[in-house]
Parts: C-alpha cells; sequence; structure tokens
C-alpha cells in the first residue's frame, strides 16, 4: 500500500509519500509546496491542486490521509485552511484517491502508541519508523508523513471492521 499524507497550508503544504508491507514501511518523498504568500489565494489554490496532481501521478498512492476537523480562533484563517482542504480533497478525488481523515489523537497513536504524545514524539518516531538520518523538515513535512503512516497503520484495521 502506497499512502500519501498531506499536511494542508494556505502557505506551506506539507506532503509524505510512504509505502507499507506488512509491519514495514519506506519513505518514498516527503516535503513542501511552498506558496507565494503575495499571490492571490485562488492561485495559490491552483498552486498546490498542480504540485499534488504531480506528486499522485508520480507515486501512485492509494490513498490521500489528512487531518480532520481544525479549529481557528481567526474565522479568515479557517476559512482559508478550509479552501486549501477543499482543493486536496478534490485533486485527490479527480486522480482516483480515497481520502481518509484522522484527528490528530488518532495520527499521534497510531504513530507512538498515545494519542496525546507531544509533537516532538511523533517527529522522532516518524524518523524511526521510516528509517530516516533525520527529522523531517520542515515540519509540515513530518506531519503529512505521520499521516500517511497513519493511514498504512489503520488500513488493516480498517480491512477488519470498515472504514470509519
Amino acid at each position: 500500500m502506497i499512502a500519501i499524507g498531506v499536511d494542508s497550508g494556505s502557505l506551506r503544504t506539507g506532503y509524505g509519500v510512504v509505502r507499507g508491507a506488512g509491519n514495514r514501511s519506506r519513505c518514498l518523498a516527503y516535503g513542501v509546496i511552498r506558496l507565494q504568500p503575495s499571490a492571490p489565494h485562488p492561485e495559490r489554490l491552483a498552486a498546490i491542486h498542480r504540485g499534488l496532481k504531480d506528486l499522485i501521478r508520480e507515486h501512485r498512492p492509494d490513498v490521500l490521509a489528512l487531518e480532520g476537523a481544525f479549529f481557528s480562533v481567526n474565522a479568515q484563517s479557517a476559512l482559508k485552511l478550509g479552501q486549501v482542504r477543499g482543493a486536496v480533497m478534490v485533486t485527490a478525488f479527480m486522480e482516483g484517491l480515497e481520502v481518509r481523515e484522522y484527528s490528530p489523537a488518532e495520527v499521534k497513536a497510531a504513530v507512538t502508541g498515545h494519542g496525546r504524545a507531544a509533537k516532538e514524539q511523533v517527529q522522532r518516531m516518524v524518523k524511526a519508523l521510516l528509517g530516516l538520518e533525520a527529522i523531517p523538515e520542515p515540519h509540515d513535512a513530518a506531519d503529512a508523513l505521520a499521516l500517511a503512516l497513519c493511514a498504512i497503520a489503520r488500513s488493516g484495521w480498517d480491512a477488519k471492521v470498515g472504514p470509519r
């Protein structure tokens, strides 16, 4: 199974592509789609769409994992992030991928065994589970890899009990 995790952001969208087989996982790619802060928001959404479409076509993942519900004090920020998530979901759908959403606690539990793990602990486990030499930078990429690992870990469970 190949999973692509996406950490949505309106200035920087992290991605991580992981191949999982049994209890072994291997990192295929990670990084960020960097967006120009001065660009109009629709142009940034189009850049996310193009970058993600290229990644999907290159790595041919089976599933795309996103963080589920999010909260923001700033309504404008929440609206922009929701639009980014929409662009990611539409891109995945148009490329034939199943989209799975996971809560932050689910991702932390899948990667560390504890749903309340600190961000640094998740990053260290991503490094260890994927046999990387260093913690992936920037943190958006590490978060995306954690989402991909969660999708792979949950795939066995979902096959037994059905998706949520």
